[in-house]
């Protein structure tokens, strides 16, 4: 049974994203959890040291130079290599509760049993092509009562210079959890929190105050 009051105070009460997630995912206790967008492997090696109740964790990421995604941490070919090997040994201690799945999401997410997942944490291209397809593919993967937690929920659609595509988890996110009918919470640190439940109600839970206007155009002109 998740201790939902103690969830909600980790929520609002982060000193950073880390902190939050420590907060979250101590209040989840998630059996099984996936994370898109792995990196160098971090996020992953921090909550499988932190989280001994994750017995099995699936790190998704394609550590590849993809030819349809302008953002800035699409590296070379041998810059990626090397990225896969951190990701590999900063989380070799756990190699019997990892699963390292390269590629993209969706050609990893079938590998994965539907509603097998507690948890699901999404930080992959950020584009509206990239959170689309991300949540789309995960959802089915997460259990019924399961969450899907996000990074990068910028209230600027220009996380970057011009030159590269927006970043549109926000406001995408909100029409997902929107579409499915669940509850959708906007945290501090760019972070964001969706509550598969039983699809009753939508309910955008700003803890922030910060994402107010939900339009494009404010954006673009």
């Amino acid at each position: 049974m998740i201790n939902m009051a103690a969830l909600m105070a980790g929520l609002t009460s982060s000193a950073d994203r880390i902190d939050l997630w420590d907060r979250a995912l101590a209040a989840i206790r998630p059996g099984s959890m996936a994370e898109v967008g792995v990196w160098k492997g971090e996020f992953a090696a921090r909550y499988l040291r932190a989280c001994p109740f994750i017995h099995t964790y699936f790190m998704i990421d394609p550590w590849a130079k993809l030819p349809d995604w302008n953002k800035p941490w699409n590296v070379d070919t041998a810059a990626f290599e090397a990225v896969y090997r951190e990701a590999l040994a900063a989380t070799d201690f756990a190699g019997e509760r990892r699963r390292v799945l390269r590629g993209r999401t969706v050609e990893a997410a079938p590998r994965i049993q539907d509603q097998s997942l507690d948890f699901a944490y999404i930080d992959g291209d950020h584009t509206l092509r990239g959170i689309a397809v991300d949540l789309i593919a995960m959802w089915d993967k997460v259990k019924p009562g399961g969450f899907i937690g996000g990074d990068d929920l910028c209230a600027s659609i220009w996380q970057h210079s011009k030159e590269y595509e927006p970043t549109l988890v926000f406001p995408f996110a909100l029409y997902f959890a929107e579409a499915k009918q669940v509850p959708i919470y906007l945290l501090d640190h760019q972070q964001f929190l969706i509550h598969k439940t039983g699809g009753e109600a939508f309910v955008c839970a700003d803890l922030t105050g910060k994402y107010g206007d939900r339009s494009l155009r404010r954006h673009l002109s």
